[in-house]
């Protein structure tokens, strides 16, 4: 959806382009391998050949010999009767994957379940899934356990217009990494949990100070998930109207207790654009008044293909990121006493934003009850435990994130990464309604523009709020 790769988080993945695309997910295990070890497509892997089989689409160029083990042979011995085929699809991006799916289905051969992103929870919804809500509540009590071990609002993000559509299997919010060694020489300690905007320019400040020539203290990309969002988030607001959808309450009443229910929907809705609203203006002039001080990378150059290097070696000192980069940095070679994570910073809220994913049910697909067996299968803990070994993600659930799962790869705080959920209850996903590659795109292009030179922001803010209603009113 965006040409700016997120930080490669094993031998040059680009951990954050597989999120948004899905392939991550099913192939999990494959951000610790290098192509050479992934498995050459065969004939059976085109689409309509081996038709008995139950066919699992990502977006990627392969799924890796492990996780073929865990999801394929694992769910085939678990249910010999039901054949499995993992189908990795070419495509650069959300729209080019969903064009290739709606060609499949056309042509009648469509895939049974697709690894989808919160990118795409919506479109998917809108016009190829189906809902779950009638097979969540026959299996409820198989399934009890599961709700029991993850966050409501994971599962909340998964919901539109009142049905749940993809049960979640992994997130990340976007949290704050810092290397140890610049902040030593800035002479800063790590700050407390609850710093604020001013206190994380002030660190900027200390670290630029004292870090030479070539030295960036706060590194972004601009995306939609990592880029602007997390600080429209911090202060309170968002270049799209945020509600709730009604419906839900079977779920919340059958699987999650009073308080951890209360204020829950049947997920999120972005209607409206509002990046004229004067708190959108205000984050704009303050990323603009950090480029201007040398403080931070331009949109431009903010392409994370190179960011585990700068940031290991001391050139970047502070950047976004979630629990995907333990496992990254480990695999660089970082030492998990290096760097540390802490919340992104306050302004006027320290709500998060974050990116979930699961598997969803193709309206066209014949397979549909074992299409069903295999999402159960999928978010197995037995099953995530193995997909996530390295680190290369923040599962889902919540009983894995633990003290002995980042013993060798770090950082310290690991905790961070589940607690940011806790800790503030109203983080949610990034804004992804149906519309949602033409709303990427603009927020993009216009963010360029809007922080191109000084006096840009507020006729930039214009055009994109402009080109958002436009682009929401469009059908699919």
């Amino acid at each position: 959806m965006t040409d700016s790769p997120r930080p490669p988080t094993a031998r040059g993945v680009p951990r954050r382009d597989l999120l948004r695309y899905g392939a991550y997910g099913a192939g999990a295990a494959a951000l610790a391998g290098t192509a050479s070890q992934w498995d050459r497509l065969t004939g059976n892997d085109i689409p309509g050949r081996d038709g008995d089989a139950l066919v699992v689409a990502t977006l990627g160029s392969a799924v890796d010999p492990a996780a073929q083990r865990v999801l394929r042979d694992g769910f085939q011995r678990l249910h010999p009767d039901i054949r499995i085929r993992l189908l990795p699809v070419q495509a650069t991006d959300w729209s080019d994957f969903f064009a290739k799916i709606l060609t499949q289905i056309a042509a009648g051969t469509a895939p049974d379940v697709v690894y989808v992103a919160t990118e795409g929870v919506q479109l998917f919804a809108e016009r190829l899934g189906v809902a779950l809500d009638d097979r969540v509540r026959r299996d409820a009590d198989e399934l009890r356990e599961y709700f029991s071990d993850v966050h409501p609002s994971l599962v909340e993000s998964m919901m539109y217009e009142g049905s749940l559509y993809q049960l979640p299997v992994e997130f990340n919010a976007a949290d704050m990494y810092l290397n140890r060694q610049v902040l030593k020489r800035a002479g800063a300690e790590l700050p407390p949990p609850d710093w604020t905007k001013d206190q994380f320019t002030a660190l900027l400040r200390d670290m630029k100070r004292s870090g030479g020539s070539g030295f960036t203290p706060y590194f972004w990309t601009n995306r939609l998930w990592g880029g602007v969002v997390p600080w429209l988030f911090a202060n309170g607001t968002n270049v799209l109207t945020e509600e709730k959808a009604p419906g839900g309450q079977w779920l919340w009443d059958s699987f999650y207790p009073a308080h951890a229910r209360r204020g829950r929907g049947g997920g999120f809705r972005w209607r409206a654009a509002q990046a004229t609203a004067d708190r959108v203006e205000e984050v704009y002039d303050y990323l603009a008044s950090l480029i201007q001080d040398r403080l931070c990378s331009r949109p431009e150059g903010g392409s994370g293909t190179n960011l585990v290097g700068v940031f290991s070696t001391g050139r970047v000192g502070v950047t976004p990121a979630g629990g995907f980069w333990a496992g990254g940095l480990h695999t660089a070679g970082m030492r998990r006493d290096a760097y540390d994570v802490q919340y992104f910073p306050r302004w006027r809220d320290q709500r998060h934003q974050f990116g979930a994913a699961g598997y969803a049910l193709l309206r066209t697909s014949k397979k549909q009850d074992e299409a069903w067996e295999f999402i159960k299968y999928s978010v197995r803990k037995d099953v995530l435990t193995e997909l996530f070994k390295a680190n290369q993600t923040t599962p889902a659930r919540r009983s894995m994130v633990h003290a002995a799962r980042y013993a060798e790869t770090g950082p310290a705080h690991w905790d961070v990464f589940y607690d940011t959920l806790d800790r503030f209850p109203d983080t949610g996903p990034i804004p992804a309604p149906p519309q949602v590659a033409a709303v990427e795109q603009l927020l993009l292009k216009h963010t360029g523009t809007a922080l191109a030179s000084p006096h840009s922001v507020r006729p930039a803010l214009r055009r994109l709020h402009s080109d958002l209603d436009q682009a929401l009113e469009r059908d699919i």
